[in-house]
């Protein structure tokens, strides 16, 4: 085989490995106790009732919104996309359709990257994605009588990336700011529950490699990504984002959701599409479940319910994201 070929071949192959993380969350035809499987393009989505509609001032900051059909104030699914926090669309939303038949409307966001933060000299970078996270979740419980919604029913999900950042926010205590100018700022951010895929569940280097040896990513939440303009070198520098850890406790502190767990967090659904094996390396190490069965832990010890579901693991009573944020968001009682 010529040489360059070889080159290309290889090329392609790390490309696929390092972006792992741009995964889409499983349609309603992918169930976990199947064997992991490359996920189907999404069809084409129905036009929103609202599109990009501006929650923040950033061209990246706008939201879809697809409104339910109902006489009574709907709940909501606030869809945060996947891709590592570096690349991603809110055009993806999985399982629209039912969401909507069911009368659950549902909220799809952009967010301004963690390349974008780098490069305007944010520190650390993540907070952009997840102060984004909770700006749009604030700005849609602002818009819940003109959009008929009912701000007690609100449930985030994601994939990768997405998941973590609606982890932050099933995680962490009321950003809301009763004093504020701001009518959006007053707006509380607590959540009815996360239903997500795939999930970073800690941001802290050192429980990574405990979990999963062959860990190699999030360092570019706190800056470690060396081009911006290559989204190749985002997972390249994990060795020293680990060596760094202890100067960057106060981030991982603020910012893993893993720290912010606490009795009174929402229900929490899980869904991996590998079986755990904790203290080994993994195949996909970005996105393994070991990630999963440490959350569930700590969750459990917390008195936080949580279901996990991976494949081989027990049965699920709701096998697929869409199945439990329709049965949670919709059940009588709300509280």
């Amino acid at each position: 085989m010529p040489l360059l070929l070889c080159c290309l071949l290889l090329l392609g192959t790390l490309s696929r490995d390092l972006f792992a993380a741009d995964t889409t969350a499983p349609t309603s035809a992918q169930t976990a106790p199947k064997a992991p499987t490359e996920s189907p393009p999404p069809a084409p989505l129905r036009p929103p009732t609202l599109a990009d509609v501006p929650y923040g001032t950033h061209a990246r900051q706008v939201l879809d919104f697809w409104r339910a059909p109902s006489d009574r104030p709907t709940p909501l699914v606030l869809h945060i996309h996947g891709g590592g926090w570096v690349n991603g669309d809110k055009a993806k939303v999985a399982d629209l359709d039912r969401y909507l038949a069911a009368g659950l409307s549902v909220v799809s966001i952009n967010y301004r990257f963690v390349t974008q933060a780098i490069d305007a000299g944010v520190k650390p970078p993540v907070q952009w994605p997840l102060e984004d996270a909770v700006r749009a979740l604030q700005f849609v419980r602002s818009q819940a009588r003109a959009w008929n919604l009912d701000p007690k029913r609100i449930g985030a999900t994601g994939a990768s990336a997405g998941a973590c950042s609606s982890l932050y926010l099933a995680f962490h205590a009321d950003l809301a700011n009763p004093a504020s100018s701001d009518p959006v700022a007053r707006e509380s951010t607590r959540l009815d529950c996360a239903a997500v895929f795939v999930a970073q569940t800690t941001l802290d280097p050192r429980q990574m490699i405990e979990w999963t040896p062959n860990s190699r990513y999030g360092g570019h939440a706190f800056g470690f990504m060396p081009d911006t303009k290559n989204l190749t070198t985002r997972d390249t520098q994990f060795a020293a984002f680990l060596a760094a850890r202890e100067e960057l406790l106060p981030w991982i502190q603020a910012y893993s959701p893993w720290e912010h767990i606490s009795a009174d967090d929402p229900p929490i659904y899980l869904l991996y599409r590998d079986t755990p094996a904790l203290g080994q390396p993994a195949k996909d190490p970005t996105h393994t479940a070991n990630f999963g069965v440490k959350l569930e832990e700590k969750l459990r010890a917390t008195g936080v319910p949580c279901e996990l579901v991976y494949p081989g693991g027990p049965p699920a009573a709701h096998p697929q994201i869409v199945d439990y944020l329709i049965a949670r968001l919709s059940r009588p009682d709300p509280r």
